[in-house]
């Protein structure tokens, strides 16, 4: 009998690959609810009431007795996580988000993103500059370089832009930051005696870049051409 072997989705791969990196330097993995409340989403991390973000072009928003969205990000996995364990603590959190968006061949409706969080004594910039280089470098080889461009973002103070270097090229890879006194504040840890970064990038992404596929769309079509080229 001639069964096939089947394999895993490239974004499956990559996200055993991201766990695996991240283990390595002794962060756990958090997850949380796909179907978010609006403090989560949105209020406990320090993004005002006239956000565009909250507006109907870039939420899906749930009818409902309780504000309600489908999550725009994983940031507020930070939330809950931060209520429940006590500092020190070092997380990342992997998982589909949602954004009321067109799409194309960058742009779904739907993605995969991983969301990481350090919260601990004298914790720098510096020291989310070191993690993230040392993922890069780990996930496409050590020919990486990273650097980091002034930003904002409500949920973290400073800010800034996250670029790679691949392949003579440099490439916005996320944002990122030290985590806003604020959301400690809505999480109930001391921003006095503790601190912490933060940084988000899509997991999609980083499959297309490492299997060169050029249209984000081909990822959720379920064709098995696209799956079976994985071994």
């Amino acid at each position: 009998m001639n069964n096939k072997i089947g394999h895993p989705h490239p974004l499956t791969s990559v996200i055993r690959d991201i766990y695996t990196i991240f283990r390595e330097i002794g962060y756990d993995v958090a997850q949380g609810p796909e179907l978010e409340t609006e403090f989560y989403n949105f209020d406990a991390l320090n993004i005002p009431k006239d956000h565009p973000a909250r507006d109907m072009q870039d939420t899906f928003w749930i009818k409902s007795k309780e504000r309600k969205v489908l999550r725009t990000h994983t940031s507020a996995v930070q939330i809950r996580y931060m209520e429940k364990h006590e500092p020190p603590f070092k997380i990342i959190v992997p998982g589909k988000v949602f954004r009321n968006e067109a799409t194309d061949a960058t742009h779904e409706a739907q993605f995969h993103q991983i969301e990481a969080l350090c919260v601990g004594k004298d914790v720098s910039l510096a020291d989310l500059k070191g993690v993230l280089t040392y993922f890069f470098k780990r996930f496409f080889g050590d020919d990486v370089v990273v650097r980091f461009r002034p930003s904002f973002f409500a949920f973290t103070e400073p800010s800034v832009e996250v670029d790679m270097e691949w392949k003579g090229k440099w490439l916005e890879m996320g944002g990122a930051g030290m985590v806003h006194p604020k959301v400690f504040e809505s999480s109930g840890v001391d921003a006095i005696k503790w601190s912490g970064f933060a940084f988000g990038f899509g997991i999609d992404r980083l499959v297309m870049l490492k299997y060169g596929i050029d249209d984000i769309r081909l990822l959720y079509q379920g064709d098995l051409r696209l799956v079976n080229q994985f071994s």
